[in-house]
């Protein structure tokens, strides 16, 4: 079934990698699997909110009221006034069946200097524990960079995964980040493991792809069997807020993320 209340992060600290379109995808999969979901969006860019939540995930100044998120979450941790609601008061309904999220906000980047001042980094970690128990899979989009958010995600979860595109760039930035991942595991989180990388926009019938990711295997990194390949598809189901099992079951890359999420350790 490939979901025991498990939470995983999503992280590169490299941009434009798909760590956004692999947390939403794997997420909608689990959920039409009958698995009840969770995704969590750290990202101020909003990407991942914006794809399962469309044109309700606009975050103009007259509704940020009215669309509770992570920031909003955050935000409390930082005043003594009142009650603190549960991570639960923020979760957000989707349109697909056992799917949820708790969106991001742009209003992320200007409290983040504030959180780690007030050295919040283990709250996410204590509130994820305890709404976990609702959950089978919780899934966590993370910013392109290595901070406050970043950490608060590899200390609240149990398995890390890492998309890698195949170029020499990548592979460079590949070691600093597991480097990053064995510090968190060692300094902060114990259980913490990477479950693999995810090799994204792999050209099959391109030599330097296919050499990079065979150098990698040697080496000994947890490469996942499953490849993505690119597709202009991928485009089309962000354009339309539909993950791929929604919009295209049948197309290969769907597939790809099918069998990728079968790879996903159960316990």
């Amino acid at each position: 079934m490939r979901g025991i209340n498990v939470r995983r992060v999503v992280f590169n600290q490299k941009g434009g990698v798909g760590k956004s379109s692999i947390t939403v995808n794997l997420a909608a999969v689990s959920a039409s699997k009958g698995l009840k979901t969770l995704v969590l969006d750290l990202d101020p860019q909003c990407n991942a909110s914006q794809y399962l939540l469309g044109e309700v995930a606009e975050y103009a100044p007259d509704k940020a009221e009215l669309q509770p998120n992570i920031g909003q979450f955050f935000a409390q941790t930082l005043s003594l006034k009142g009650r603190e609601k549960p991570l639960s008061e923020y979760v957000h309904p989707t349109a697909f069946e056992n799917l949820h999220v708790i969106p991001s906000n742009p209003e992320l980047g200007e409290i983040e200097h504030l959180l780690q001042s007030k050295h919040k980094i283990y709250k996410l970690s204590a509130a994820l524990k305890e709404i976990s128990r609702q959950y089978d899979n919780i899934f966590i989009d993370t910013p392109p960079a290595f901070n406050f958010y970043t950490l608060s995600a590899l200390i609240a979860s149990e398995r890390c995964l890492i998309p890698f595109d195949c170029d020499a760039f990548s592979r460079r930035a590949l070691y600093t980040l597991l480097e990053n991942v064995g510090e968190t595991r060692a300094d902060h989180n114990a259980d913490l493991e990477v479950e693999g990388v995810i090799v994204n926009q792999f050209q099959p019938r391109a030599s330097l792809p296919t050499q990079l990711v065979s150098e990698l295997k040697e080496e000994g990194l947890p490469i996942m069997s499953t490849y993505l390949p690119s597709s202009v598809i991928m485009k089309e189901s962000h354009q339309k807020s539909l993950p791929l099992v929604y919009l295209a079951p049948q197309h290969k890359l769907t597939e790809q993320f099918i069998a990728l999420f079968a790879e996903l350790k159960d316990d």
